[in-house]
Order: C-alpha cells, then sequence, then structure tokens
C-alpha cells in the first residue's frame, strides 16, 4: 500500500489527502479482490414486503464489490486513472423502497419484475466553499476565486437498484426481462392480476444471484478441520458445507459372515471389506453427496449359509464387501473367502482374504484395511469394525462339534474437510 510523505514545515496539498483516500481505496480493492476475486459479489442487500404490505418493497442496508476502474473522472487535483482495473466496494447503509410493482389489467394474467444491482460511483454533497484569498487573508473568497460557485465534497461509492417489468402473461408463463449489461439480478417478484400487495411467496431470489453465502467465521480451508463419519448400515445424504469445494473420503466395505463348521472339519475364516480414498473436487456450498454404509455379512448356522459383505459408497468412490468361500464338508476343510476391492478412489486396497480352517480351529477373519483380523474361536466370531470379516466356526477339542459361524462388521465412510 502506497502512503504519502510530508514534513514538518511544508505547506500541505491538496493531493496529500486526495493521494491518501486513493491509496486506501486502491488498497482495500485488491484485499477485496484476494478474498473474492473479480467476479460481483452482494451482500445484504435483503428483499422484503413493505410494512404495511404495499405494491412495493423494500431492499435492505447491503454491498456490492464489482470489478471497475480507479477512477474514470478526474479526483480533485488527481487525474483519472482508467487503466488500472481495481475491485470496488459500494454500500447502502439504510433501506431503500422499490415501487412501481403494479399489476396486470387483464385477468388470469401475471407479471414478473426484475430487480438489478451495480455499483454507483457519483460525487454528491455540493457545497460553496471558503479559499484563500492572497489580496485580504482575512476575508476568504467564497468559491474558487470569489466565484460563490458549489463544489461536490464526496465521492460517493453506493448500490444502485433498479426495477424492471416483464411483459404481462398467463399466470405460470410470465418471464422475466434480461439483466443489463455491467447490472447483476438480485430477484424476481411475481405480481398477479388484481394484486395489491407485495408479500413473501411473491418475491424469489434469483439462481445465479452472487449473494455471498457464507462469512468467514463459517469458512474452513483445508483439510481436518470438519469431519463426518457413516457407522450404521443405510443410505444417508451429505451436504456439502458452507465455504468448502472440495472433500476426502475414506470408504470401507463390510466384511462377510462366516460358515458353520461341520462334524470333523472347521470353517474357514470371512473376507474382509475393500478400502478406497479420494477427494472429490469442484463442489458447491449446500450440494447433496450420496452415502452408502454396507451391512456386515449374517453368520452361516448348520441350515443357512452366510451373507457377502455390503458395499459401501461416497458418490462414485466405492468399496466392495468381503466375499464368500466354499463350504466345508466332511471330506475337505473350508477355504478362506476373498476380500473386497476398493474402486474409483485415489488410494485402492482390497480386504485380506480369511484364513482357512486348519485341524479343530476355524480360520481367522480377513481385515479391512486399517482395520484387523479376528482370531477365531469353537464358534465363529465378529469381524472387526471397519468392515472385518468374522473368523470361521472349529469343531471342538474332539473334532466332531457343529458351531455357528458369525456376522462380519459393518462398513463405514469418514468424509474430512
Amino acid at each position: 500500500m502506497d502512503r504519502n510523505l510530508v514534513y514538518p514545515g511544508a505547506i500541505p496539498l491538496d493531493t496529500d489527502i486526495l493521494s491518501l483516500n486513493r491509496n486506501a481505496m486502491v488498497a482495500f480493492g485488491f484485499l477485496a479482490q484476494a478474498c473474492l476475486g473479480t467476479n460481483t459479489v452482494v451482500d445484504g442487500l435483503a428483499c422484503t414486503p413493505t410494512s404495511p404490505a404495499s405494491s412495493a418493497v423494500q431492499i435492505g442496508p447491503g454491498s456490492i464489490s464489482q470489478l471497475n476502474v480507479v477512477d474514470s473522472s478526474a479526483y480533485g487535483s488527481l487525474a483519472a486513472d482508467t487503466s488500472d482495473a481495481l475491485v470496488k466496494m459500494g454500500i447502502n447503509l439504510t433501506a431503500q423502497t422499490i415501487t412501481g410493482l403494479v399489476a396486470p389489467t387483464s385477468s388470469g394474467q401475471s407479471i414478473a419484475y426484475l430487480i438489478e444491482a451495480t455499483l454507483s460511483e457519483t460525487d454528491v454533497d455540493p457545497l460553496v466553499l471558503a479559499y484563500y484569498n492572497a489580496a485580504d487573508p482575512s476575508q476568504p473568497y467564497s468559491g474558487p476565486n470569489g466565484s460563490n460557485v458549489a463544489q461536490n465534497t464526496l465521492r460517493k461509492q453506493s448500490v444502485q437498484l433498479q426495477v424492471k417489468a416483464g411483459a404481462p402473461a398467463t399466470t405460470g408463463s410470465q418471464a422475466l426481462p434480461p439483466v443489463d449489461n455491467g447490472w447483476v439480478g438480485l430477484y424476481s417478484i411475481t405480481v398477479g392480476y388484481g394484486q395489491l400487495a407485495v408479500t413473501s411467496t411473491n418475491i424469489a431470489v434469483l439462481p445465479l444471484a452472487p449473494f455471498i453465502n457464507f462469512k468467514l467465521p463459517q469458512l474452513r480451508p483445508g483439510f481436518a478441520s470438519g469431519v463426518q463419519a457413516f457407522n450404521t448400515p443405510g443410505e444417508f445424504t451429505f451436504t456439502v458445507p458452507d465455504g468448502v469445494t472440495q472433500v476426502e473420503a475414506e470408504v470401507w466395505g463390510a466384511g462377510s459372515g462366516s460358515f458353520a463348521s461341520v462334524s470333523g472339519m472347521p470353517s474357514g475364516g470371512a473376507g474382509g471389506g475393500g478400502y478406497a480414498r479420494g477427494r472429490v473436487t469442484s463442489l458447491t456450498a449446500g450440494a447433496l453427496i450420496g452415502v452408502v454404509v454396507g451391512a456386515g455379512g449374517s453368520g452361516g448356522t448348520g441350515s443357512t449359509n452366510p451373507t457377502t459383505g455390503g458395499s459401501s459408497s461416497f458418490g462414485t468412490i466405492s468399496a466392495t464387501g468381503g466375499g464368500l468361500n466354499p463350504q466345508a464338508n466332511t471330506s475337505s476343510p473350508q477355504n478362506g473367502a476373498p476380500g473386497g476391492l476398493g474402486v474409483g478412489g485415489d488410494f485402492n486396497a482390497g480386504g485380506s482374504a480369511g484364513q482357512a480352517g486348519i485341524s479343530n480351529v476355524g480360520g481367522l477373519g480377513g481385515a479391512a484395511p486399517l482395520g484387523g483380523t479376528q482370531n477365531s474361536g469353537t464358534a465363529g466370531n465378529s469381524g472387526i469394525f471397519p468392515g472385518g470379516g468374522a473368523s470361521g466356526a472349529g469343531t471342538g477339542a474332539d473334532g466332531n462339534q457343529a458351531n455357528p459361524g458369525a456376522s462380519g462388521a459393518h462398513g463405514c465412510v469418514i468424509v474430512r474437510w
């Protein structure tokens, strides 16, 4: 930021003050550009019905930040600067009333009004100023050279608002007029035949209106500033938080269940779920992303077979559940079940397969990545979360028992931003 130099005893110049104001405006303009970019941004300027309701609306206090030039005309003694681009902010400190929202005159018709805004920069507040009179310093001139001419004393930057009427048409087919060049559309207001007052239901924010939807305290830049975990089976929706444009998701598929053992042969361990991790970019606040958490497979008994682990997903990033292995029989032990796979992530990994049953002992349950294997027991043991496969069932010390299998662990989805 440029700063003026002044010295003790030096005669002050009008450009000292003018340059100070311009330098401060330039500095704040580039700060606004660093935070908001160069696209037009609007804050505040809420549109509400009047009280009592009438054929007018009020636009509340607010601001508009818009790319412009430093000065389109001379600023006091400083020359115009139209070659340098600058983000400027116009501010309205008080509410403004928009009138003229009249209803159409034909039954069955409605009319759509557009409220648009732009940055306005005007020189205002004219005063007849006192000037130094070298011939008689005790009697200052009124106006330059005693001309008694009033001069503007403020270059005001504000939000200029205007309303444009569309063409009346059959209700439901009325069209909004186009936004003027250099302006931005903020609201549409629909008024029907015979309507004497505008209500809140007639006012709608335009989809492309450049309102700031979040404030700095709500911003969470980078990763590990926010986290949401989905640990229970089912279908869910993740809503992109304000100020977030990318997230990272970790996805685990669920573990499968294990078979029951049969007399003389233990069952193998169940497969662990797959794993995928990846970033999802180019998001907008409020966007909805589908989330699925797979359920752990059920354990087998003597009369029922186990089930595979369910797949989990976050958008296009997914991980399949652990698979099933052949059932043991009296002549051959059961091998371990295969693990699931990760798909669509920046990093994809498979779950480990279950261990085959050995002697009288059931096989170890396979692990999902970052999870653990499950130790075997006489009956099968449930898989370890997240996504672990169940251990196989043993046949007891005498080798003649038939014991049930166990269920796999549920999958999981963790989202970080």
